[in-house]
């Protein structure tokens, strides 16, 4: 018997409170330094209180500064009065079928994102966004057809994988015997929006994630996806290192204007040819190319072959995407029997072309399947498709 949808539907305020305070989530150690110093932290002090505090918050996950027990009550007030550890608000929290949980998140200005945790047997990968809504509008997406409100803060990106380790209960107990078992052990920013599109948030999150003094996840546990930003792919490799996916689909340009409209702007040459240098500047094992596989568009034995052509050189493996299907989409999945004929051309060339399972499809939380409004985030994907035939 298949398992059932479970969904926690929450009852918060329509637009989060206003405290005055300064949320220190998602400050950078620099700015956390800055910042207390600006409170009144003596500057003698203050590289110690930055420490304590970033041990506190990232390491043990506390949100009171009252129980931060090694720092003396007056200077505790003190935080408290000026400083907030704030997070998203979780909405909706649903459970697929196969384990995989999607959060409806509200933040600051009343507006919502979505974050999916897919749990796997030695591992555990939180996707999380960047954006609210979208600006790249590519065709086979959902997120994509709802229109760009604002990037996220460096704080509202950190949050998403705070509030989920707080739903998995993962932050370590006091007094008890550290334990090395990591249930969000990889972060992929491969949710709502274009990562590079707000690429210093996203820098500045990364940083406060990848620190090996809190939540202490490598460079290369998280993996940046991007449709192709051409000129902030060097500087993703310089200043967050981090693994690298190119949400790719098409090896002509004609097709891919179509599917991925960024390419009117940088190519495919313009693209591989940024992706060259990328693996030496970041010391990455390979670069992912992302490709999702759309019934008679993208999907032939020729694709296959130009599309290992195309990526000679470059240090890669190809992730196959069976298209997630949505109400309206005007895509179909490849057949099963066609995306392993594509597999096999690209593993005879000595290419890794692992075909993604889809997860979460039963509460559209699969990839390509992300989108924030409210009224269509509260429901099951069975729920949204009885209305549209309707």
């Amino acid at each position: 018997m298949t398992a059932p949808i479970t969904q926690d539907v929450l009852t918060i305020p329509r637009k989060l409170p206003e405290t005055g305070r300064q949320n220190i989530v998602g400050l950078t150690r620099d700015q956390l330094r800055d910042a207390l110093i600006a409170a009144g932290t003596p500057e003698k002090q203050v590289k110690m209180r930055v420490g304590q505090i970033w041990q506190w918050v990232y390491y043990w996950g506390v949100r009171d500064f009252a129980d931060m027990t090694n720092l003396s009550k007056d200077y505790r007030a003190l935080l408290a009065e000026k400083f907030e550890i704030a997070l998203p608000e979780v909405v909706t929290r649903q459970i697929s079928e196969d384990g995989t949980r999607k959060y409806l998140l509200r933040i600051a200005g009343g507006h919502e994102v979505e974050a999916v945790y897919i749990p796997e047997e030695n591992r555990g990968t939180l996707c999380v966004s960047s954006q609210v809504g979208c600006t790249l509008t590519c065709s086979f997406c959902h997120t994509g057809t709802q229109k760009l409100v604002r990037n996220l803060t460096p704080g509202e990106i950190v949050g998403q994988v705070m509030l989920v380790r707080d739903d998995l209960g993962e932050w370590p107990e006091q007094g008890k015997p550290k334990d090395e078992t990591r249930l969000v052990s990889n972060v992929v920013l491969m949710g709502m929006g274009e990562p590079l599109y707000n690429f210093d948030a996203v820098r500045d999150a990364m940083r406060v994630v990848m620190d090996g003094e809190g939540l202490s996840l490598s460079r290369r546990r998280i993996t940046l996806s991007t449709s192709g930003v051409v000129p902030e792919i060097a500087k993703t490799a310089e200043e967050i290192g981090c693994q690298l996916a190119i949400s790719f689909h098409a090896t002509t340009d004609e097709v891919r204007d179509k599917l991925v409209p960024i390419n009117k702007k940088w190519n495919i040459a313009t693209l591989l040819d940024a992706l060259r240098d990328y693996p030496k500047l970041s010391n990455s094992e390979r670069i992912t190319f992302e490709y999702v596989m759309l019934d008679g568009v993208n999907d032939s034995d020729e694709d296959a072959r130009r599309l290992v052509k195309l990526i000679r050189g470059i240090p890669a493996k190809i992730n196959l995407i069976p298209f997630n299907e949505w109400p309206g989409a005007p895509y179909r999945r490849s057949s099963w029997d066609r995306i392993e004929k594509f597999a096999d051309i690209i593993y005879k060339a000595g290419y890794a072309s692992p075909i993604r399972t889809p997860r979460g499809e039963d509460i559209m939380a699969a990839c390509g399947q992300l989108k924030s409004a409210t009224e269509r985030g509260r429901k099951s994907k069975a729920q949204v498709e009885a209305e549209a035939q309707a």
